[in-house]
């Protein structure tokens, strides 16, 4: 594994700890740590690489093995957030520990055919403390959770969920903040199962199986599958109801499909995770100047978009725009939220005002859109700045939470499996060398060490 992926693993790492530690809790220290896992990631972008450019991905090494063991670590030193009781909560712990190190011995170097196995095992340890928290809180304390069963019953009985009250919620009670196929994707759950969080589950596993497509099944990209199921936190993501698994999975499918060099069936996963979430939007800009996807694919994407949350738009424009847009803007400041905003309310008393805010994010926004078009990037590069970018506008965000730092971990793990998965000299195209096999779950299996890839 190339050391800036292994350094883009730490980074991640240091992320969800911090992120899992946050909740529900302000310590300036975390915001310095936010700050400084930041730095480090813009810096990856910076020295990205096109994948023409780069030397030949390895195999993994021992790098995905560690990166799990410590994760494994981290779950038993630190609790999560939760309602369950002391007991159910400790299992949920230890299961997610010994998941991790699990899939930490299964793919060792030496043990080629293993990788398939890492992903169930971590799969299984997902599937396994989401079925314990969904049973043992099965009414959690926040209003994301309660808005998203009874928007789930509004489509069912043909209403829109615009302009609804909520009954019995801790905390928004009369707006759906969110762009409706957040509650599209996340209906199946409560329709089939009574519960919406069993749809964010299968959603985590689908992006999860994304994520090892677009590393082509190699170690690294298993791996990468295998952290995002069993990240920090995770426990707590799930039982809350967080919604950033229905941006993830289009944004996890849209990469796969790009890697598949199918680029214009991507379109199709990038307007669901558009029309599921309103700060997307802010990838537009990179997506746009990335020779691989193209203003046409973005527009295209834009307007399927459009499609897609027009119903909701045309049968009530007033009530979703009070929702989406009046709503989000009103919101008060989290002051147990660890971002640079609330570092300065809390320790000055001042809010900071919208342009300095919006300075910080353009900043970085500027930064990706420049260098995406003066060098040649791959996809692991774009996925690093699309990561830089959530993560500044988290840090300036007035109410960032574990779940929006969780989507910026996800995506440094696409990013890292997507160098996994880059093409080595003989699948490049114009490259001499012997015809390359086809990529799978046993592609790599005896594959000799190789350089890292940038």
């Amino acid at each position: 594994m190339a050391r800036r992926d292994a350094l883009a693993l730490v980074a991640w790492t240091a992320l969800l700890a911090l992120a899992t530690h946050s909740v529900v809790r302000y310590r300036w220290w975390i915001v310095a740590g936010y700050v400084v896992v930041a730095a480090a990631v813009v810096a990856l972008a910076l020295t990205a690489r096109g994948e023409r450019d780069a030397p030949v991905p390895r195999t993994g090494g021992w790098v995905p093995s560690a990166a799990l063991a410590v994760v494994g670590l981290v779950h038993l030193g630190l609790a999560p957030f939760t309602y369950l009781s002391p007991g159910a909560a400790t299992t949920v712990q230890v299961v997610l520990a010994v998941a991790s190190f699990a899939a930490a011995g299964l793919l060792l170097p030496g043990r080629g055919g293993s990788r398939v196995l890492a992903l169930a095992a971590a799969g299984l340890g997902a599937c396994a403390t989401g079925a314990l928290v969904v049973t043992g809180d099965p009414a959690p304390r926040i209003d994301v959770w309660v808005i998203l069963q009874q928007a789930a019953d509004a489509m069912a009985d043909g209403e829109s969920f615009y302009g609804h009250r909520w009954v019995g919620s801790p905390g928004i009670s009369d707006a759906f903040a969110y762009l409706p196929w957040t509650a599209v994707l996340s209906a199946p759950g409560r329709w089939l199962a009574g519960d919406v969080r069993w749809a964010m589950l299968v959603l985590v596993l689908v992006s999860a199986v994304a994520v090892a497509a677009v590393g082509r099944w190699r170690r690294a990209g298993v791996a990468a599958a295998a952290l995002l199921l069993l990240a920090p936190g995770s426990s707590t993501l799930i039982e809350q109801a967080w919604t950033e698994p229905t941006v993830l999975v289009g944004l996890a499918l849209w990469a796969w499909l790009v890697r598949a060099d199918r680029a214009w069936w991507s379109v199709l996963p990038l307007a669901v995770a558009l029309a599921s979430k309103q700060h997307v939007v802010a990838l537009l800009p990179l997506l746009v100047v990335w020779p691989r996807f193209g203003w046409r694919r973005t527009l295209a994407a834009v307007g399927g978009a459009g499609v897609l949350v027009a119903p909701w738009v045309v049968t009530g424009f007033a009530a979703f725009w009070h929702d989406t847009v009046r709503t989000m803007l009103g919101l008060p400041p989290l002051r147990f939220a660890d971002t640079l905003y609330t570092l300065v309310l809390n320790e000055t008393g001042v809010r900071l005002p919208l342009p300095v805010v919006g300075l910080a994010v353009l900043a970085v926004l500027g930064a990706a859109v420049v260098t995406l078009r003066r060098r040649s990037v791959g996809l692991a590069g774009l996925l690093t700045w699309c990561a830089a970018v959530l993560l500044a506008a988290n840090l300036v965000n007035k109410q960032a939470f574990y779940n929006q730092f969780w989507l910026v971990g996800a995506l440094l793990l696409l990013a890292v499996a997507a160098s996994a998965g880059s093409l080595r000299p003989a699948e490049r195209p114009g490259r001499p060398g012997r015809r390359a096999r086809p990529a799978g779950p046993r592609a790599d299996a005896s594959a000799p060490p190789s350089p890292s890839a940038g």
